[in-house]
């Protein structure tokens, strides 16, 4: 029976049993701040068996995809381990408890395949339960479970939580008995690879406070015993229905595992346990690969991206290890283009939208695998170095600064150096490599702390925050208004007192300034507080909702206490809030032209210019730009109003607001409306009407990292003023070029490709010149110890090219049975550098280039026995680097 068909009869059977179907929830868990992902089917109800939420129905049935990675190294080594799987569940919201879970489940696994069940043979299921569950042991009995198959199980083994706090309890578990050949005799006790397990039902007891391992958790309290959270492995199913020994060879992994080993030419076996697969390396990398390439079509098809924070770390790892572990097995090439359409098959049965979007899934997951295998490439290669150094040295652990080196510089990941230390047979200094990720953690928090505080200890913010609570912030309607000063703080905590000259923070109770948030620049402008007059230069939120204002007091003293006036910079937040509603304007534009998926990653909204980072897999055509640019101009000519209103987060949600991925929103939120056209959840400042934007000119498009692209523009006058000077000089170009504006651009290109063309020439002719004496150089080698001896400068102006070229052509021209030595200096911005090229009758005596380079340059330098360089010494030791490579040559 197929997987999608063991999911389907699964949900048809709850479904005429009374429970609402529920979707399954996207795999990242945007809602839980503790994980990163959804873990289990019961994950989205946990608000429902808290008491949080009342649900609308009170059974539930789904298919949740479910991603787990704690033992992601152990993917591959064991027949079960994977990183994706779908748990089917029932779920019951204080409607029945053991009574009817346990029937549920045992009608539905043994009632035969013609009648809508799975057909389990009832003599070969067994049922465990907690130590002490007298009811769901005297249940199982009643349904037909012979005591010989009923076994009572601890607190190890039959008692669920989800590893933190929140609902709890006993479970009893099901498993099916495959049969003598895969294991001993005595049921889930004693084999859990013959007696597999396939359905865990767990009844929603007790909450926990937090758990400490898996034999000790606390509880707080006890639940209404109604509550049911039942979760029936799919793959476990499958792998049951469909007569395979494990997980991969079920009919979604499979076809991906064989497309693998047909690219490859490797073979795998069917091995099942634990040890038997520990001895084939390349089943395991096989499987890796087959796991890894659904897991990731899954996350980038539910919106995670691959990046190097967060679920999109993770995402790239899993990529990374796939692809990986497919050039172990000897595949050189692009590997997921021929990997990735199989997975797309073998899921769009369940999952159709992974077909429509393919496009979308497919870019992300080409574009991450060409950036990793150019980071391979690079870092590869310095790694390989720094191990070979290593080993020489006799040490065991390649050292932390050299793995932070690879990380930080090269973007070579710590779990790769980990992986390719160890199959050369060293560790690696991760303590030191964490040091050092701290200190730069540190440093980076250190210096965002200090533009959001100003040094000033947080406890000196928390304080007045507590004496007079969150500021009011009035610049939504309002420009100016009256305040009075809660507090004065210096770099060292609170003062009473600030006089002309003084750097300050000052809180008012109430504030028109905006501070910097969400992408928007702060308000700047004046305080006058009796006859003291400050000027504001920054505005800031340290701590949640407290306002700080960054002061110079320019005459007079300000003290706490005080009232005084606030007035803000009117004409810079009118083009600060033009630039934010036209950021709006072009998120909203790029999601129409790009998909959905063009979601925002980022913003600057500065007076006059805006500049928007969005997640797409590839860079936006030239004539998408202009489509955007169009129609967001468009926009603005219908002068559409704009509109801001607070609202619950489900009512935003429900009338399609846009919200930022992965960020976290109260109950109440702010949506502001640019007519019908856009529509986001935002707590800046906009204009009245888009018509006030008067002009958005896009500059460029660029990538910024990995699936992150970057538009930056141009709003109002400071768009105008763009147009203008573009204008101008094309006007002017014109002019010299003697044609019209429109074939400027033509000239120009006409221009730049005679030029490149001229340069091309130029070298020929200069290479040619360098060249030409290379019969001559050799004709007057001198003989130094039987060796035909060459030691020149190149001319004047020779390129690097050149000189390696000019070096290996003298070589040529030395009589092959003669012992030959080239060495060519040369000078270029003030430094010298030296190429030294090495015939074969050279090398059987045992000279070689790069020790020749080695000894001019003290140790520095490299290359092969053949042809070696060196450089960045100063230009007047070239000299003696002819001498030093004579002197060497002399000896040997």
């Amino acid at each position: 029976m197929k997987t999608a068909e063991i999911k389907r009869r699964y949900l048809a059977h709850f479904e005429a049993n009374g429970h609402a179907v529920v979707p399954s929830a996207p795999l990242p868990a945007i809602n839980d701040p503790n994980l990163l992902f959804v873990n289990a089917g019961m994950v989205q109800f946990v608000p429902y068996f808290l008491g949080q939420q009342t649900p609308s129905f009170s059974r539930a049935v789904s298919v949740q995809k479910c991603i787990r990675t704690p033992d992601i190294d152990e993917v591959g080594k064991t027949s079960r381990h994977g990183t994706f799987f779908q748990m089917n569940g029932n779920f019951s919201f204080g409607d029945y408890f053991k009574d009817g879970a346990i029937p549920f489940a045992w009608d539905l696994a043994t009632k035969p395949v013609e009648a809508g069940g799975f057909g389990l043979d009832p003599e070969r299921v067994w049922a465990t339960v907690y130590l002490d569950d007298d009811e769901a042991y005297d249940i199982w009995r009643r349904v037909g479970v012979p005591v010989e198959r009923i076994v009572r199980r601890g607190k190890k083994d039959n008692f669920w939580s989800m590893g933190i706090p929140g609902p709890a309890g006993p479970c009893s578990e099901l498993y099916y008995d495959r049969g003598p050949e895969y294991g001993a005799e005595g049921g889930p006790e004693v084999d859990e690879d013959r007696y597999l397990e396939f359905w865990n039902l767990v009844f929603m007891q007790y909450e926990i406070a937090d758990v400490l391992d898996k034999e000790r958790f606390r509880i707080v309290g006890e639940l209404p015993k109604k509550n049911i959270d039942t979760g029936m492995g799919l793959e476990r199913m499958a792998s049951i229905l469909q007569g395979v020994d494990n997980l991969y060879e079920i009919d979604e992994v499979r076809p991906i595992l064989d497309r693998a080993a047909e690219l490859t030419g490797k073979r795998y076996g069917t091995h099942s346990g634990h040890a038997a697969n520990q001895s084939h390396p390349d089943d395991v990398r096989l499987r890796v690969v087959a796991d890894h390439v659904r897991t990731a079509l899954m996350l980038i098809g539910d919106g995670v991206t691959p990046s190097n924070e967060g679920r999109g770390y993770v995402l790239r790892r899993i990529m990374r290890r796939a692809i990986r572990a497919v050039r172990l097995l000897g595949w050189q090439e692009r590997a997921l283009p021929e990997l990735l359409p199989v997975a797309r098959d073998c899921m769009a049965p369940s999952y159709p939208e992974l077909a429509a979007d393919f496009d979308r899934i497919s870019a992300y997951a080409y574009a991450e695998e060409d950036a990793f295998l150019a980071t391979l490439r690079a870092g590869t290669t310095i790694l390989d170095t720094a191990i070979s150094e290593t080993k020489s040295a006799g040490r065991p652990a390649l050292s932390g600064d050299k793995a932070f080196q690879l990380h930080d510089t090269y973007g070579f990941p710590i779990d790769l150096t980990l992986e390719i230390a160890a199959e050369q047979g060293l560790h690696v200094d991760q303590e030191g490599f964490r040091r050092l990720m701290a200190d730069q953690r540190s440093r980076a928090k250190a210096d965002a702390q200090a533009r959001k505080t100003g040094h000033t200890d947080l406890s000196a913010y928390r304080s007045v925050l507590d004496a007079g609570g969150p500021v009011t912030f009035t610049g939504y309607t309002e420009v100016s208004r009256e305040s009075t000063v809660r507090a004065v703080l210096g770099t060292d905590g609170p003062r009473a007192a600030a006089v002309e000259g003084d750097m300050v923070e000052l809180v008012l109770d109430t504030t028109p300034f905006y501070a910097e948030g969400g992408g928007q620049q702060p308000d700047v402008g004046m305080i006058t507080v009796g006859g003291g007059q400050v000027e504001v230069l920054d505005v800031q939120q340290p701590v949640p909702g407290l306002i700080v204002h960054r002061a110079r007091v320019l005459r007079g003293e300000v003290r706490a206490g005080e009232t005084g006036y606030a007035e803000i910079d009117s004409s810079r937040r009118r083009a600060i809030s033009r630039s934010h509603t036209a950021t709006h304007l072009v998120h909203q534009t790029m999601r129409n032209f790009l998909g959905e998926s063009a979601t925002q990653a980022g913003s600057l909204n500065a007076p006059g210019r805006l500049r928007f980072d969005f997640n797409t897999a590839t860079g936006v055509a030239p004539s998408v730009l202009r489509d955007v640019e169009q129609q967001v101009n468009e926009v603005l000519l219908a002068d559409l109003e704009v509109h801001a209103f607070v609202t619950s987060l489900e009512e935003a949600r429900r009338i399609g607001a846009m919200a930022l991925f992965g960020e976290k929103y109260g109950d109440q939120v702010r949506v502001v409306e640019v007519g019908d056209y856009a529509r986001e959840l935002c707590g800046g400042t906009h204009v009245a009407r888009s018509g006030q934007l008067g002009l958005v000119k896009i500059l460029s498009e660029s990538s910024i990292g990995s699936g992150v692209r970057r538009v930056e523009a141009l709003v109002g006058m400071d768009a105008f003023n763009f147009l203008a000077r573009e204008h101008l000089l094309v006007a002017r170009l014109a002019e010299l070029y003697r044609v019209p504006s429109d074939q400027v651009a033509d000239r120009v290109e006409q221009t730049v490709t005679q030029l490149r063309d001229a340069e091309k020439e130029l070298e020929k002719l200069r290479a040619q010149l360098v060249l030409g004496g290379a019969a001559a150089f050799a004709a007057q080698a001198r003989d130094v110890r039987g060796v035909a001896y060459v030691g020149i400068e190149a001319p004047e102006g020779a390129a690097g090219n050149d000189v390696r070229t000019l070096a290996q052509e003298i070589r040529g021209r030395i009589d092959a049975a003669r012992p030959g030595v080239v060495a060519v200096a040369a000078r270029a911005n003030g430094k010298a550098s030296l190429v030294v090229a090495v015939n074969s009758a050279a090398r059987s005596r045992g000279v070689a280039a790069n020790d020749l380079v080695k000894a001019a340059f003290s140790g520095r330098g490299g290359g092969s026995p053949d042809l070696a360089q060196g450089g960045g010494l100063p230009e007047s030791e070239v000299p003696n680097l002819l001498l030093a490579v004579e002197k060497t040559v002399a000896e040997a």
